[in-house]
C-alpha cells in the first residue's frame, strides 16, 4: 500500500546470512534520557550522523568510519551507542558491524535521527 518515503542511501536489505544482534535493550526499553545521553559525545554523534547519511551497506565494520582513534576507544563509543539503543551490532567472524536502530529511534523518539542527521560538527560549520 504505502511506500518508503525515506531520503536516507538505498542499502537497507539484509545479508542472506545474517548474525543475531548483541546484546541490546529492547524498543520499549529506550530511554530518552540514556540515547540523549549517548549522543551529547560528538564522536558519537558523528558516528550516528554517518551512518544515517552516507552508509553504503547493511552493516557497516568499524574501519568504515575512518576515525583515527586507538581500538579500545572506539570499543568504548560503539559499546555506549549500542547499550543506549541508538545502533545494532552484529558479529561477522572477527569484525562487529554496525547500523542505526531506525525503526525503534522513529517509533520511540519521532524527529530525533532528524535532528542528528541535520547536525554539523563545529569543523564543518562554514
Amino acid at each position: 500500500m504505502g511506500m518508503s518515503t525515506s531520503t536516507a542511501p538505498a542499502p537497507d536489505v539484509p545479508p542472506a546470512e545474517l548474525p543475531p544482534p548483541l546484546p541490546e535493550p529492547a524498543r520499549e526499553e529506550l530511554r530518552l534520557e540514556v540515547v540523549l545521553g549517548a549522543l551529547s559525545d560528538p564522536l558519537r554523534l558523528t558516528i550516528v550522523r554517518k551512518l544515517l547519511l552516507e552508509r553504503e551497506s547493511y552493516d557497516h565494520p568499524c574501519g568504515w568510519f575512518g576515525l583515527d582513534r586507538p581500538k579500545s576507544s572506539l570499543t568504548h563509543h560503539f559499546k555506549a551507542l549500542r547499550d543506549a539503543g541508538i545502533l545494532r551490532q552484529r558479529q561477522y567472524g572477527l569484525e562487529r558491524r554496525s547500523r542505526v536502530r531506525t525503526e525503534d529511534l522513529d517509533a520511540r523518539f519521532p524527529g530525533l535521527l532528524d535532528l542528528v542527521a541535520a547536525w554539523k560538527p563545529v569543523s564543518d560549520r562554514g
